[in-house]
């Protein structure tokens, strides 16, 4: 009878246990809900990254080294370039090369790293303004890098004076960047002004290797009256990059917008005009083109980058309130669109308020994406002007996005070597504008994916581009079914310079060597893979149910062998029975 009441009584028990453990597992889920909301998903980890160093104003980025990590070009009084090479230990990031340029006399515009010799080692472009000069007068240096060092008297400045801060771009593909720009002696704009109060674009597309224009310039959105920086992004996935144009719609951006367009659509599309929270009205901060002023003035700009990896890109843009007493960085979130006057666009921007770590940063001038970890998640660095010897500080804050999204990170190199480069040099580590990259897959639910992005496709005006790609794939676990890359063609030559990769493995890193330029089948890959949060949950598990099935297993042996030994005693106690 005791072996049937135990044999019910367990039950009860093993109930009650459940029911403890199932309010103790709903208090540590909420727990757990709290600390990845929104006010959790960012860390600032400025300290572990630059520890008392981190000030200044970033204004590029660059793998210098050659050592497949992405290291940071820094500005500081004006007049010195810093390169902050990545490392291993705290802090990650240590000031290691310096360029003083203050015995030149000139202020520091513009830092553009790229191979502009075609050695396979990584030179500095700089874009200077002496004081004696106006803003519109701006030389051009190009610092010649050799064995991983620049050195001030190894240098050439171009025999023209720029307008403006030039374009780097690869005009006759040969995969050396060229220098773009409007001079004392030429005449083409492409984003033409006829007239003081009306701007317009022109699309000049590439065909067969020469550019000509698509028809028609394309008019600035009706009523703006101040227009910021363009940015060219795959908005809507839909494998095509479009124009995103932040503007405002009265002198002192009192009302902001972005607005969206692409080549075949005459009109613009606002995907952005709700930029009120709760009471507040935010806008952006015009540009202050004072030519007289020393201090860097930042255009208004967007800074695009899948920051959730659903695969539309988002972005952070710099906005102040309309009191002007308070002045921030915010994430533009790619929504679905919700309301008529999106509709065409099919997406649009929400502003995403409540990004603790991201709002406590007063002041800030400018903000952008950069995957600090290798990882493929991309993390955000701030410049505000809390700095107390005049440069701005750095903020960096690590996104702790822990949905499990999954993406595929391409750089596309020079090509003009592969395992034969000069003096034994990795091809590794030069910044190559003009590829482009775009890949099909099918998502989750079933549906063909796509999605595309251009390298390195703006320079000028603190672009701060990162010198890859991070394409994200949202929570679709498939392989990518096509990943195509291509690269600039020289003039003359109408056969596409494309390759195609398949079955490419989520969470990688594709490093890709078009070498030689004109046999793409011919093309390497380096493929590096970065393993998800799943792969140590389910490691996690996978060690927590063989430890469990071991506990049962060690139970069960123990108590198997005390029957056994209980067993043997009533044998031995039956034995002396039988022998009385």
């Amino acid at each position: 009878m005791r072996v049937g009441a135990g044999s019910w009584a367990a039950p009860c028990y093993c109930r009650r246990m459940k029911m403890t453990g199932c309010r103790r597992g709903l208090r540590l889920c909420l727990l757990l809900l709290a600390l990845v909301g929104p006010g959790g998903a960012l860390q600032n980890v400025t300290a572990q990254l630059f520890g008392a160093e981190a000030y200044g104003t970033l204004v590029a980025f660059g793998d210098f080294n050659s050592d497949k990590q992405t290291d940071l070009f820094v500005l500081r009084g004006g007049n010195e370039l810093i390169i902050f090479l990545a490392d291993q230990k705290e802090p990650y990031f240590k000031p290691r090369i310096k360029l003083p340029m203050k015995s030149l006399g000139v202020t520091i515009t513009s830092v553009v790293p790229g191979d502009y010799d075609g050695d396979s080692q990584m030179d500095v472009l700089l874009t200077t303004w002496a004081q004696n000069h106006g803003r519109d007068e701006l030389s051009v240096f190009i610092f010649w890098g050799h064995n991983q060092t620049l050195d001030l008297n190894h240098k050439t400045k171009l025999n023209k004076t720029f307008h403006d801060e030039p374009l780097v771009m690869d005009f006759n593909g040969d995969l050396i960047p060229d220098v773009f720009g409007v001079t004392n002696d030429s005449n083409l704009f492409l984003t033409t002004s006829p007239n003081s109060q009306s701007v317009q674009f022109e699309t000049w597309i590439n065909t067969d290797g020469n550019f000509s224009t698509t028809g028609e310039s394309k008019e600035m959105p009706s009523g703006v009256k101040v227009v910021g920086q363009s940015v060219f992004a795959d908005f809507d996935g839909d494998g095509q990059s479009e124009h995103l144009l932040p503007v405002c719609e009265d002198k002192t951006c009192q009302k902001s917008a972005i607005y969206l367009t692409k080549l075949g659509l005459d009109q613009w599309i606002p995907v952005l005009q709700d930029f009120r929270n709760k009471e507040t009205l935010w806008g952006f901060v015009p540009y202050q083109n004072d030519r007289s002023s020393t201090e860097i003035s930042f255009p208004i700009t967007l800074h695009i980058g899948d920051y959730n990896m659903d695969g539309y890109p988002d972005a952070l843009a710099i906005l102040t309130n309309t009191s002007g007493s308070n002045q921030q960085a915010f994430l533009l979130e790619n929504v679905p669109c919700n309301n008529v006057s999106c509709k065409t666009a099919r997406r649009m921007f929400k502003v995403f308020w409540e990004l603790l770590d991201l709002n406590q940063i007063k002041d800030a001038v400018v903000a952008t994406f950069f995957d600090i970890y290798e990882d493929g998640i991309l993390d955000i660095i701030v410049l505000s002007k809390s700095y107390s010897n005049g440069d701005f500080a750095i903020h960096t804050l690590k996104n702790n996005f822990e949905a499990d999204a999954y993406f595929v990170k391409v750089i596309v190199l020079s090509g003009l070597c592969s395992n034969d480069c000069p003096r034994k040099i990795t091809p590794f580590g030069v910044n190559q504008p003009g590829p482009y990259i775009t890949y099909t897959t099918v998502d989750a639910n079933g549906y063909l994916k796509n999605g595309s992005a251009g390298q390195l496709s703006q320079s000028a005006h603190f672009a701060l581009q990162l010198p890859y790609n991070v394409l994200g794939l949202g929570r679709s676990a498939n392989f990518l079914d096509h990943l195509y890359v291509g690269i600039p063609r020289p003039s003359g030559e109408k056969l596409i310079r494309k390759q195609e990769w398949t079955a490419i493995i989520p969470n990688s890193q594709l490093i890709v060597i078009p070498y030689p330029h004109n046999v793409p089948r011919s093309w390497s890959a380096k493929l590096y893979l970065t393993p998800s949060n799943i792969v140590l949950l389910t490691a996690i598990a996978l060690i927590g149910v063989c430890v469990f099935i071991l506990a049962i297993i060690g139970i069960l042996h123990w108590q198997e062998k005390k029957a056994d030994d209980r067993e043997k005693r009533q044998e031995a106690h039956r034995f002396h029975f039988d022998a009385m």
